[in-house]
């Protein structure tokens, strides 16, 4: 059963896309241990000291999510990639605060890295989810609102089967409705990149997140790496 995959339309687009991905089932999801809070203060310690003086856009992975936002038609200035939307509040603000433990550590992961990372409680959505351009008649539930709204046609998407989308402008913001709360049993994260070092830090990030999830979350997880020539993510259904 394929779970996650990029569209042909693409692929073709941006050859040199670099995804990883996790499917992990029978999780427990809830607020931070004493033990994660601390690594994910630690960890957003080094990144502080590792940026220094260092403009957002000359990390290597934000400057190459900069060129595909400005290459799909949206200002990347305006609508800034998860990664970097973190970081900027980190560098700015001083801290990223705790949400609960699946999100904590894909933060903490995606600031050491620089890489969007997403993580999609699946129990409402019907699967695959696929990465494409969007017609502009899908449906958008923003975090904390009530009324969905549709995408602008041509944007990249994360869609499921039903054109339900879960995040718009790629990786710039994900919905209510797939956002991992407290009772999430299920979910898939996803990191991508399109840097030359992209497949070596996203295998990486892969890693130290299996660990995280294996010592606070336990549960069942497949893992897979997405590429030109391999745009799908298939799971042994259960």
């Amino acid at each position: 059963m394929i779970v996650f995959q990029y569209h042909t339309d693409i692929i073709e687009r941006y050859p040199h896309i670099v995804g990883g991905a996790i499917h992990v089932e029978d999780i427990e999801n809830g607020p931070s241990s004493p033990e994660l809070r601390s690594r994910y203060e630690e960890e957003q310690r080094r990144t502080l000291e590792r940026i220094g003086d260092t403009p957002l856009s000359k990390i290597p992975s934000i400057a190459a999510w900069r060129k595909v936002f400005h290459d799909f038609g949206v200002k990347p200035t305006q609508y800034r990639n998860a990664a970097e939307a973190l970081l900027r509040r980190l560098t700015k603000h001083g801290d990223i605060p705790s949400i609960n433990t699946f999100v904590d550590m894909a933060n903490l992961v995606s600031i050491r890295y620089a890489l969007p990372i997403a993580v999609f409680d699946t129990r409402l959505l019907t699967l695959p989810i696929t990465v494409h351009f969007a017609e502009g008649n899908e449906s958008f539930l923003p975090l904390g609102v009530s009324e969905p709204e549709k995408p602008q046609a041509g944007e990249v998407v994360f869609s499921d089967e039903e054109k339900r989308v879960v995040a718009r402008r790629w990786c710039w913001r994900q919905s209510d409705d797939s956002a991992a709360r407290q009772g999430t049993a299920q979910a898939l994260i996803t990191v991508e990149g399109h840097h030359s070092s992209a497949e070596a830090e996203i295998k990486a990030a892969l890693q130290d997140l299996e660990t995280l999830l294996h010592e606070f979350c336990g549960g069942i997880l497949t893992t897979s790496i997405l590429s030109f020539t391999q745009p799908g993510m298939q799971i042994s259904p259960t």
